[in-house]
C-alpha cells in the first residue's frame, strides 16, 4: 500500500512491565525506540505483580518518551500522531500510558490512535531501522500465529487491519505453559527463556508428551501437556534424587513447537495463504523460529528478538495503518484490559 499518506507516529507501550516509546516513519521505518524494562524487579515475585508495574509505569513514562525522542533527533513539533496501547493488558499499567499520550495529543493538537497490542505485534514484521534497505512487506492473505504470554490464536488476515480468528488457546496459552513448566522444574523467572537455555541441553525424545487433539483442527490445548509434565516430575521425584530439567525442558518445549507448528502450516494451506507470520513474545523461542525458517513451503516472517518482547515500534506500525486508513481514535476513549484482535 505504497499509496497511503506520509506520516511519523510517536507511540507508547505500557501493557504490562515494560515502559515503551518509539518513533516510526510510514509504519515501517523505526527512527528510535527506547524500552525501560521491569523484569529484575518482578524476578523477586516470580512474575509481574501489577501494581509495582503501574508505579515503576509512572516513575518511567516521562524519560522514557524525552530519551525516545532525544535518540530520534526530532521534537513533539515532527510527529504527526500518537499511537497508544488500549489493551488487552493491566488496567493501572495501561491507564499511565493513555494518559501519557492523551496529554501529548492534547498539549500539541495531535489525533491519537487506540492500538490494540495484539495488532501490534502482528506489525512488528512490517517494521525496519530507518537507514537500512527496506525489506519486502508481507503479502496478504497471511496467516498470523499469534503466541505469547497471554494469547495463542491464528488469524487469517487478507488485507490491513482485517482479521478471522480461525482457533485460539482453550486454556492456558503457550507462553503461559512455558512459565508454569518452569516453576515445576524450578528454573528461574521469565520462565520462556530459562526452559529454552535447559532445553538447549536436553533431550527432546527422552520423554513422550501428548499433543491435544480437538474438534476446531486450528484451536489450542496446553493444560494437559501441562499436567502431563507434573505428573511426571512427581514420579521422577519419587524414584530418585535429582530431576533430568535438561531433558523434562527439551521434551516439553519440543511439543509445544510441534502443535504451535503444524497447526499453523495446515491453517495456511487450507486457508490458501500465501505467507506467514508468527509474531508476540513466544516467536523469540530459537526451536520455534527454527521449526518455521526449515520449512520452505510457506515464506515466513517472524521479528528480529528485539521486536518479539513488549515495544513501543509494533504499537507505532499499527498506529500507523490506522491512521492512514482512517481510524482515529477519540479522546475520550479509555483503557480496555480485555480486548481480543477480533
Amino acid at each position: 500500500m505504497n499509496d497511503l499518506k506520509s506520516a511519523r507516529i510517536l507511540a507508547i507501550e505500557t501493557s504490562c512491565d515494560e515502559t515503551a516509546c518509539a518513533i516510526l516513519e510510514n509504519g515501517r521505518a523505526l527512527l528510535s525506540s527506547i524500552v525501560a524494562s521491569q523484569m529484575d524487579i518482578h524476578a523477586r515475585y516470580g512474575g509481574v505483580f501489577p501494581e509495582v508495574a503501574s508505579r515503576q509505569h509512572v516513575l518511567s513514562i516521562i524519560p522514557v518518551v524525552e530519551e525516545t525522542l532525544d535518540q530520534s533527533n526530532l521534537t513533539l513539533k515532527d510527529i504527526d500522531a500518537i499511537a497508544v496501547t488500549r489493551g488487552p493488558g493491566l488496567a493501572g499499567s495501561l491507564v499511565v500510558g493513555m494518559n501519557m499520550a492523551k496529554g501529548i495529543a492534547l498539549g500539541m493538537n495531535l489525533p491519537i490512535i487506540g492500538v490494540n497490542h495484539l495488532e501490534g505485534h502482528i506489525y512488528s514484521s512490517w517494521i525496519y531501522n530507518a537507514g537500512e534497505s527496506a525489506p519486502a512487506e508481507p503479502e496478504f492473505p497471511l496467516m498470523a500465529l499469534l503466541v505469547s504470554g497471554g494469547h495463542t490464536e491464528l488469524n487469517l488476515m487478507t488485507d490491513h487491519l482485517t482479521y478471522k480468528r480461525l482457533g485460539s488457546t482453550l486454556d492456558d496459552a503457550a507462553g503461559e505453559a512455558f512459565d508454569k513448566v518452569a516453576r515445576l522444574l524450578g528454573l528461574p523467572y521469565p520462565g520462556g527463556p530459562s526452559v529454552q537455555r535447559a532445553a538447549e541441553r536436553g533431550d527432546p525424545l527422552r520423554f513422550k508428551f501428548p499433543r491435544a487433539k480437538l474438534d476446531n483442527p486450528y484451536d489450542f490445548s496446553f493444560s494437559g501437556l501441562k499436567t502431563a509434565v507434573l505428573y511426571v516430575v512427581n514420579d521422577l521425584k519419587k524414584s530418585q534424587t535429582t530431576l533430568p530439567v535438561e531433558d523434562l525442558a527439551a521434551s516439553f518445549q519440543a511439543a509445544v513447537v510441534d502443535v504451535l507448528f503444524h497447526k499453523t502450516i495446515q491453517a495456511a494451506r487450507d486457508q490458501n495463504a500465501k505467507e506467514i507470520l508468527v509474531a508476540g513474545g513466544v516467536s523469540a523461542n530459537r526451536a520455534l523460529r527454527e521449526a518455521f525458517q526449515s520449512q520452505d513451503e510457506f515464506k515466513v516472517h517472524i521479528p528480529p528478538f528485539s521486536l518479539c518482547t513488549d515495544n513501543a515500534a509494533m504499537i507505532a506500525a499499527a498506529g500507523y495503518y490506522r491512521y492512514a486508513l482512517g481510524h482515529v481514535s477519540d479522546m475520550a476513549m479509555d483503557v480496555q484490559p480485555t480486548w481480543p484482535l477480533s
